[in-house]
């Protein structure tokens, strides 16, 4: 298997990040804006990004301890590979696609939310909304090259500079374009088997890689374990630099960015009727799309995970059928079934906790995803601990779980002192133009 086969070396359906507090208010002064309020903020929005950090960890850290990277034949000889198998099934049907779908929505209601709150003055919306996503982008490149070459805020933020575009766009025809965008991979993908590739834009990218890679050494034979047998840091950021040329290739071959501009649009849509904000009047909606979503999407995503297991025998057209029939109706009925509990909970004391617990470290987003690639660089490469392929993927899923816990309990202290999440704090202050008080 060649080392630039994007369909092993990072997950095709990743997570990834959305702004995490993008939520903001005018002061009582009329030229002036600030971060929103704690008070003012909408718990459900931070338990749905909690939820989908556990989700991103447990997805991208397969990436991290190199497992997604082997041959068959070595995943196979590992001691827990019966138990490894049956986790790849369990990935394959709740998470792989469901959390990205998740953080692309929350990322289009914290888009209207922003100019929802800065029209009522009819100044700085769009240039505070550009200054944010150019911020964003700066600090996906350094976690990118830095990090993690699996990087998604890059992606998300040039994505969403879009996303005026469609500020008075009618909600019906939000609605259409957004289901027209997330289906069309579908059609490009037909048109990719009916032309035999011969149209890619994948050409100049694939250049860049091998240029770098023999530059840098990298090559079949040592790319499954670079950064195992690494010793120093700058081995990680020769390793990173090709993966994000191979982040590229991914991104083109699965039409990523159409899926994610419209599932931006859709959250848009939510965030401007503020849909998140009156779920006790949609139960009954709520109701319908977590049970026909799971009629529907449970058996499908059981086929995809089939499907994605045995190395996608049904072709590239039919697979990416499956996939867009599966995530999504997995995905929103999984969402649904947060907020219905969420409607009810909020009845009783203590769900009301559990809630706060969870909202936690959805409310310091931006530092919690960046801080599980750091974390799982010391744990997993060389130059940390080197428990990279000392473990099966069960192991590696426990591992990125005690992660997940660490940060809810940091979350839930950190909180307790600070209004915001040390990155979110710097982002803001970069955003804004001046300093921020962190502290309460």
């Amino acid at each position: 298997m060649k080392f630039y086969d994007i369909k092993i070396f990072y997950a095709k359906k990743k997570t990834l990040f959305l702004p995490a507090n993008i939520h903001m208010t005018h002061l009582m002064t009329q030229n002036k804006i600030a971060p929103v309020q704690p008070s003012e903020r909408h718990v459900i929005l931070d338990v749905l990004r909690g939820i989908a950090l556990l989700g991103i960890c447990l997805a991208n850290y397969q990436e991290f301890s190199l497992y997604s990277f082997q041959a068959r034949e070595i995943v196979e000889a590992m001691p827990t590979a019966k138990i490894d198998l049956i986790w790849k099934y369990i990935h394959y049907i709740f998470i792989e696609g469901k959390f990205y779908s998740l953080f692309s929505l929350l990322f289009g209601i914290g888009f209207s939310i922003i100019l929802s709150n800065t029209a009522q003055k009819n100044q700085y919306g769009l240039s505070f909304f550009y200054r944010r996503m150019f911020v964003l982008i700066i600090i996906g490149l350094l976690h990118l090259y830095l990090l993690w070459a699996g990087d998604i805020l890059v992606l998300y933020a040039l994505v969403g500079l879009l996303l005026p575009l469609f500020k008075n766009t009618p909600n019906r025809r939000l609605l259409v374009i957004s289901a027209a965008l997330i289906f069309f991979p579908i059609a490009l993908d037909a048109f990719k088997v009916l032309t035999d590739h011969r149209f890619s834009l994948m050409i100049p990218v694939e250049k860049a890689l091998h240029y770098f890679n023999v530059k840098n050494g990298i090559n079949d034979d040592n790319f499954s374990v670079w950064l195992l047998e690494g010793k120093t840091y700058s081995d990680v950021l020769k390793f990173n630099l090709s993966g994000s040329f191979i982040r590229c290739q991914e991104f083109i071959a699965d039409n990523r960015a159409f899926k994610v501009l419209g599932l931006f649009l859709l959250g848009w849509y939510i965030g401007r009727n503020r849909l998140y904000a009156r779920l006790d009047e949609h139960t009954a909606v709520l109701k319908k799309i977590r049970n026909y979503g799971f009629l529907v999407g449970l058996p499908l995503s059981c086929l995809f995970a089939w499907n994605a297991v045995n190395g996608y025998p049904t072709g590239l057209i039919a697979s990416s059928t499956i996939y867009a029939l599966s995530v999504l109706p997995m995905s929103f009925a999984g969402i649904s079934a947060v907020c219905l509990w969420y409607v009810n909970g909020n009845l009783k004391r203590q769900d009301k906790k559990i809630f706060k617990i969870i909202a936690a470290p959805g409310r310091m987003a931006l530092t919690n995803y960046i801080g599980q690639s750091a974390i799982g660089m010391i744990i997993f490469y060389g130059i940390g601990c080197k428990l990279a392929l000392s473990v099966g993927l069960v192991y590696v899923e426990l591992i990125a779980a005690g992660v997940f816990m660490f940060q809810l309990l940091c979350g839930n202290l950190w909180l307790r002192f600070f209004r915001f999440g040390p990155l979110e704090w710097i982002w803001r202050m970069f955003t804004y133009g001046k300093w921020l008080k962190i502290s309460k």
